[in-house]
């Protein structure tokens, strides 16, 4: 092991910028280094570093608000009082290098990191870069990002790609096979919508499941619904007599990727990182508010490379999507096809990668 050097690992926000961003800490935890994560203080975060060992600074943080409005004023304050609480923690024990995920949680460490002179790294995980990332690009040493092409939206002289860091457990299962479907057994279907669901996944799948399987389809779905609508979804597919557990969410995602033939899912960047690690072909449905309309750009590249097919929210209905399924079920050399296409995206090694990158920008 070489020189034990200070890194800081600011990945508050939404799970897509969390699990990413713990990854590559307990990479470099791993490697002896001393890594402090800088959180929002966001619910979903003390669940998804409960395991963590090592130090924690929680910044409080709000998304990016534009135009000319009350909150948008509000929140330029709290960007500013973000950075201003960030300084005193941040001279306490400088880090070598900052890293920063992406998200609005990014701000006040990372501009308190630039007053104080530390080199940091960004890392963009979507195709098109978010808010974030574009307005803290200038002054990075180095951006990171998942997809090539991602080069072709950011103006920066040093872009280097890594790919989506995963979880160590996901890394590792993702090398074995995954379970194969015997002849006579059900389409395995999993529902992911993200770390907080998806209302149109969840009012629209289990009508389209019930439906299929009235056509005779033999299905077995297992369906993250989210925090807030577990027990309404569960309700639902129990009215229509659908073989589905429903989870709120679910910490073992490597034993259902291994066991799914299809995912019906939104398109985010730890979602589609996932998937293509496992080889599990999907059904895309991107967000369709999301910031520059990214999970869309994201969903296309899949498309592209034959491992998903996509639809728009606006066009997903049940009739449409138990048409889909009876399609899919009827065509399984296809979909081994997906999975082939879809396995050739992964990047399973991307913590490793980002830490080597750090590692350099720190000189070691």
């Amino acid at each position: 092991m070489g020189e034990k050097l200070r890194f800081g690992v600011a990945c508050g926000g939404t799970g897509g910028h969390i699990f990413p961003g713990l990854a590559t800490a307990n990479e470099l935890a791993d490697r002896g280094h001393d890594v402090t994560l800088w959180l929002a203080g966001k619910d979903i975060e003390h669940d998804a570093v409960k395991a963590w060992q090592g130090k924690v600074v929680t910044i409080p943080a709000e998304g990016f608000q534009f135009g000319l409005s009350l909150r948008s004023l509000q929140t330029i304050a709290k960007l500013r009082k973000a950075y201003r609480l960030s300084l005193a923690p941040m001279r306490e024990q400088a880090p070598r290098v900052m890293l920063a995920m992406g998200s609005y949680a990014s701000y006040g460490p990372i501009k308190a990191a630039t007053k104080l002179g530390i080199p940091y790294v960004l890392h963009e995980a979507n195709l098109v870069p978010g808010r974030a990332v574009s307005l803290l690009a200038r002054r990075a040493d180095t951006v990171a990002v998942s997809f090539e092409k991602t080069s072709y939206y950011l103006k920066h002289g040093n872009i280097v790609t890594t790919g989506m860091p995963l979880r160590k457990e996901l890394q590792l299962a993702s090398e074995k096979p995954r379970k194969e479907r015997g002849a006579n057994d059900p389409l395995r279907i999993l529902v992911v919508g993200g770390s907080r669901g998806a209302q149109a996944l969840n009012e629209t799948v289990p009508k389209a499941i019930a439906a299929a399987a009235e056509k005779g389809l033999n299905l077995q779905v297992e369906h993250i619904a989210g925090l807030q609508d577990k027990e309404a979804v569960e309700a639902v597919y129990a009215k229509l007599g659908a073989n589905a557990h429903v989870h709120q969410f679910v910490q073992d995602m490597e034993n259902k990727y291994r066991s799914t033939d299809l995912a019906i899912s939104r398109s985010g960047a730890a979602t589609c990182a996932e998937l293509a690690a496992f080889g599990v072909p999907a059904l895309l449905v991107p967000y369709p508010h999301a910031v520059r309309d990214h999970q869309m750009s994201n969903a296309r590249i899949l498309q592209d490379a034959k491992a998903a097919d996509v639809v728009a929210q606006e066009d997903l209905s049940a009739s449409w999507l138990r048409d889909y399924l009876v399609n899919v079920s009827e065509k399984p050399a296809r979909l081994e096809r997906m999975a082939v296409a879809m396995k050739k995206r992964g990047q399973s090694d991307a913590a490793a990668r980002l830490a080597d990158l750090l590692e350099k920008v720190a000189g070691a």
